[in-house]
């Protein structure tokens, strides 16, 4: 089928998926029925509503990727430094991914009972804010996440420098763990936003029958997201491995303070881009329902 200049104009503006409702006689056989000649305006709208999500999802992928270095980098970064609590124990160095969880056991009643009444009475809005600018909020909150991790982890190697540690990966540098606890609440705050944002509005803003699609959704962005920082790291080593490279093995002759910088570069482009297109979104539940007629 030729698409001419009109139809891409249609399809801009969803219309040209309505055609798909319409019966064309000259291709349709009353004898031999085919269900894909013509559709339900049902179906029509639905696929409507998640081609307007879906560059929605798009954006999400980058915080997939900067969501998946708390259980990764961050963890690295922790294990070479002080993890002793006193003279006889030590904690794993993974186990300060609790505080990410524990921030955000505690912040979501305080956004319930607190954001929330603020908010709704300052704005008028059911639910204090939009879905979108909580998941605004919470991609601000993933970049300041990584670039507190850079200075912390250019700290960390400033600290290695000092006590001339840097030709001993397996040293421990005299430095606390505890340094990583802010970019790890930084991440349980980002999750309270972003990531419950993302889940109420793709259930939210599909139709009733996709409803568990919706869901799918989001987790699928956050799987996605992970599998690219894989890639983008596989990209950069391939790129430094030959001199000095971000992902030595060694992490003290490394430069994940320039990944972290990198992806708060990468995010905030992204953010940017996200504030466009969550601007001109327009929310299910206000469309109109002249919408549903095909012009």
């Amino acid at each position: 089928m030729n698409i001419h200049v009109e139809d891409l104009k249609y399809l801009c503006l969803g219309r040209f998926l309505d055609k798909a409702a319409i019966l064309d006689h000259s291709s349709f056989d009353a004898n031999h029925p085919r269900s894909w000649y013509l559709c339900t305006l049902t179906q029509v709208e639905e696929v409507k509503l998640l081609f307007c999500i879906f560059p929605i999802w798009l954006t999400m992928l980058t915080y997939g990727i900067v969501f998946a270095q708390t259980s990764t980098l961050f963890t690295k970064q922790g294990s070479t430094m002080n993890r002793r609590i006193n003279a006889h124990f030590e904690i794993p160095a993974a186990s300060l991914q609790s505080f990410t969880t524990i921030s955000i056991l505690m912040l979501i009643p305080i956004y319930d009972r607190a954001f929330v009444p603020l908010f709704r009475r300052l704005t008028g809005h059911q639910r204090g804010i939009t879905m979108l600018q909580r998941i605004g909020i919470g991609l601000l909150m993933s970049i300041l996440s990584m670039i507190v991790a850079a200075v912390v982890e250019k700290q960390r190697i400033d600290v290695a420098r000092e006590h001339d540690l840097l030709d001993s990966p397996k040293s421990v540098i005299p430095i606390s763990i505890f340094r990583l606890l802010p970019q790890y609440i930084l991440s349980g705050v980002s999750d309270v936003f972003a990531i419950v944002g993302q889940q109420e509005f793709f259930y939210d803003q599909v139709s009733d029958r996709a409803r568990s699609f919706g869901v799918a959704l989001y987790l699928c962005a956050m799987g996605v997201g992970s599998f690219l920082s894989s890639l983008l790291i596989t990209i950069i080593e391939s790129i430094t491995g030959k001199g000095s490279s971000w992902f030595n093995s060694n992490i003290n002759r490394g430069h994940l303070d320039y990944f972290y910088w990198l992806l708060a570069v990468i995010s905030t482009a992204n953010f940017i881009l996200y504030s466009v297109i969550s601007h001109s979104y327009e929310y299910k539940e206000l469309r109109s329902m002249d919408s549903l007629l095909i012009e």
